[in-house]
C-alpha cells in the first residue's frame, strides 16, 4: 500500500483492528527512528503524529549533521563521541539527504577561541569523533582564512580552524526514515493525536486513546508498550499518565534561524563563529544560494505548535552577522525567512541551568511508559538503537517474545540504496541521462536525483507513464513533486508540501509564492476538498508564509 493520505481510512482501520507490539506516541526524527528499528527486527509497529512528520523540532534545527563542538567546551565528552561517530552513519546511509560541508572557526584575539585551544579542540574532536583522515581537521593562516571567507572580520584576526561538519535537510532525513519504516510494515499516521492511555487491570499501560484531527473519529490503539517520543511534548503526555513523575522535566529553550538571498549576503564558505555580545557560538551556512544563519538561545514557554521569531531574535543574529562581516551591513528589510524551533533539553530538580545536558535519557513509569527525551538529531538512531534495545527485553521478559539485535547501522534510509556516498555523483550523473531521455531536462532530473535519490525512479516512471506538460499555475517538476509527494510521503495540507517536504518556505519563499494557489488547486482535485476545506487551507498556508516572515515584539 503507498504511503498516501488517500489509504488514510485504511490506515485507520489497521490501527484500530489490531494489537502492536509498540505504539510510538510522536513522529519527529526520534520516532521516525524507533519506528524504523523497532520495525527492521520484526516488532510489529504502529507510530501516530498529531501534527505532520517532522512539524515540531525536527523540521526547525540549525540542519546540520554534527558532532557538537561546542560540547567540548562543557566536557560532555560522551555526547561528542556518539554525535561525531553516527555522523558518517547518517550520511553513508542517506547521501542523498546528508552532504559534508567544511566548516571554518575564524580565532580573533580576545575572542571565543586561541590557536593552541582551537587545535587540540579540534583534535580531540577528531579523535572522538573517529574522523576520516581526508575530513581531518587543519589550522589556517591569517592569508589562507581571508582567502577561504573573505568577509569574516579581519581586524584583530589571527587565523582559522577548518573542520568537516554535515549538512542535511532534518525534515526530509525525518519523511526518509518514516518511509523506510513503513516498507518494514510500520503502520504510521500524522494527524492522530494521542489523547488517553488505556490500562489493564494491573495499571499497566496497554495502548492509547487516539484522535484522527482530519475527520475527527476517535479511537483506540491496542499495544503491548508505549513509548512517548514526542519531544517538547513530553512532559504533557507524562502527565496523562497515573503514574508518579520522576524529578526530571524538560526545559525548553527557543533557537531561530535567519534566511538571506546571497546577494545580500554572499558568503561561500560556512562558518561557526562567536557573537560580540555573549561569545555563544553560531552558525552561517550557505545554501543553494542562500545564507542561513543561527542560532540563539532562549528560554522558551510559549505556544509549542508555531514557536516565531521575534524581533530581538531577528535583531540578535543581525548584529552578529554585521559584528563578524562587517562588511555585509544587513538590515532586517534583507530577510526573506526565518523559522524558529524548541529545544526539548532535560532539567533535574536541584540543577542550574547551566548544567542541562544535550544527553538523551530513557525513562520508565511504574505504569510501563518509556518515555525518551533530550538528544539531537545527529543521535537520532543511536537513541533509537537504546530505546529499543531495552524495549525488546521487556518484550521478552513480559511476552517471551524474541526480536533481533539492532541493524540500522548499515541499512539505507528511503532514497539511500545507492551504495555508499562514494557512488552518489554517478548516480546522479546517469539519472540526469535517464531524465533527459524522457523529456525532462538534464538540471532538472539531476535535482530529482540529488533531492530523492533512487525514489527519483518513480517520479522518472510516473513522467514516463503520464508526460505531463507546465501550466500557468505550476511548473512540470513541480507537478511531479507533488505527485510524489502525494502517493509516496502521506502529505495532507499544502503547509506539509511547502515546507516540510521540499523546504520553499524556508530557502525559495518568491516560488512558494508563486506555488502555493497551484499548489492547494492541485491538492483540492486530488482529496475533492470542499470549499470550506480549500478556504481553511488558503489560511493556514498565509499563516506560515506570516510566521516566517513577522517579527513580532517579545511580548506577544
Amino acid at each position: 500500500m503507498a504511503f498516501s493520505g488517500m489509504n488514510r481510512q485504511n490506515t485507520i482501520q489497521k490501527l484500530q483492528n489490531e494489537t502492536y507490539d509498540v505504539l510510538v506516541i510522536g513522529g519527529g526524527i526520534t520516532g521516525a527512528g524507533i519506528a524504523l528499528d523497532a520495525s527492521k527486527r520484526g516488532m510489529k509497529v504502529a507510530l501516530v503524529e498529531m501534527q505532520d512528520f517532522a512539524a515540531g523540532t525536527s523540521s526547525r534545527s540549525t540542519k546540520l549533521i554534527h558532532g557538537g563542538l561546542r560540547y567540548l567546551k562543557q566536557l560532555q565528552v560522551g555526547v561528542v563521541m556518539h554525535s561525531g561517530r553516527e555522523r558518517a552513519v547518517v550520511y553513508e546511509n542517506g547521501p542523498h539527504v546528508t552532504t559534508p560541508e567544511w566548516m571554518l572557526l575564524p580565532m580573533h584575539r580576545g575572542g571565543t577561541f586561541g590557536p593552541l585551544s582551537t587545535s587540540i579542540g579540534l583534535r580531540v574532536y577528531d579523535l572522538l569523533a573517529g574522523v576520516k583522515r581526508d575530513e581531518q581537521k587543519s589550522m589556517l593562516s591569517r592569508q589562507q582564512t581571508i582567502q577561504k571567507a573573505p568577509l569574516v572580520r579581519q581586524d584583530g584576526l589571527v587565523g582559522a580552524g577548518y573542520y568537516v561538519e554535515y549538512r542535511t535537510d532534518d525534515a526530509r532525513l525525518t519523511i526518509e526514515v518514516m518511509k523506510k519504516a513503513v516498507e518494514f510494515g510500520a503502520t504510521v499516521l500524522n494527524y492522530v493525536k494521542g489523547e488517553t492511555f488505556i490500562y489493564n487491570g494491573q495499571n499497566q499501560i496497554t495502548g492509547m486513546n487516539v484522535k484522527d484531527l482530519f475527520g475527527h473519529s476517535e479511537f483506540a490503539i491496542q499495544a503491548k508498550k508505549v513509548i512517548n517520543a514526542t519531544g517538547p511534548w513530553v512532559d504533557d503526555n507524562r502527565k496523562k499518565d497515573k503514574a508518579t513523575p520522576n524529578n526530571k522535566h524538560l526545559r525548553l529553550t527557543k533557537g531561530i534561524h535567519l534566511v538571506v538571498d546571497q546577494t545580500h549576503f554572499p558568503l561561500k564558505q560556512a562558518v561557526y563563529f562567536d557573537t560580540e555580545k555573549d561569545k555563544r557560538m553560531i552558525f552561517a551556512v550557505p545554501r543553494n544560494g542562500k545564507t542561513y544563519i543561527g542560532t540563539t538561545d532562549t528560554v522558551y514557554e510559549a505556544n509549542k505548535e508555531n514557536p516565531v521569531a521575534t524581533k530581538t531574535d531577528r535583531d540578535y543574529i543581525i548584529a552578529a552577522v554585521n559584528y563578524m562581516f562587517p562588511t555585509v551591513q544587513l538590515t532586517a528589510d534583507k530577510v526573506e525567512s526565518s523559522w524558529a524551533g524548541i529545544r526539548p533539553l532535560i532539567w533535574e530538580e536541584g540543577k542550574s541551568p547551566s548544567e542541562i545536558s544535550r544527553k538523551d535519557e530513557i525513562w520508565e513509569s511504574e505504569t510501563g511508559l518509556l518515555t525518551i527525551a533530550g538528544g539531537k538529531l545527529t543521535g537520532y538512531r543511536h537513541m533509537a538503537e537504546e530505546i529499543v534495545d531495552k524495549l525488546a527485553g521487556i518484550l521478552q521478559r513480559d511476552f517471551s517474545l524474541e526480536f533481533k539485535p539492532c541493524m540500522t547501522k548499515n541499512q539505507p534510509i528511503s532514497g539511500g540504496d545507492i551504495g555508499g556516498s562514494s557512488k552518489f555523483f554517478v548516480f546522479i550523473q546517469a539519472q540526469a541521462k535517464l531524465g533527459e531521455s524522457l523529456g525532462l531536462s538534464q538540471s532538472g532530473s539531476a535535482f530529482l536525483a540529488q533531492f530523492y535519490g533512487t525514489n527519483s525512479n518513480v517520479i522518472f516512471d510516473e513522467f514516463k507513464a503520464n508526460p505531463i506538460e507546465n501550466t500557468e499555475a505550476l511548473s512540470r517538476l513541480t507537478q511531479l513533486r507533488l505527485w510524489y509527494a502525494l502517493n509516496h510521503e502521506c502529505v495532507m495540507t499544502p503547509c506539509d508540501f511547502l515546507i516540510r517536504r521540499t523546504g520553499h518556505l524556508f530557502f525559495n519563499i518568491a516560488e512558494a509564492m508563486q506555488e502555493k494557489e497551484g499548489v492547494i488547486s492541485y491538492m483540492a482535485k486530488y482529496f475533492n476538498w470542499d470549499e470550506e476545506t480549500i478556504a481553511r487551507m488558503r489560511a493556514d498556508v498565509e499563516q506560515a508564509f506570516k510566521f516566517a516572515t513577522d517579527f513580532p515584539d517579545e511580548k506577544q
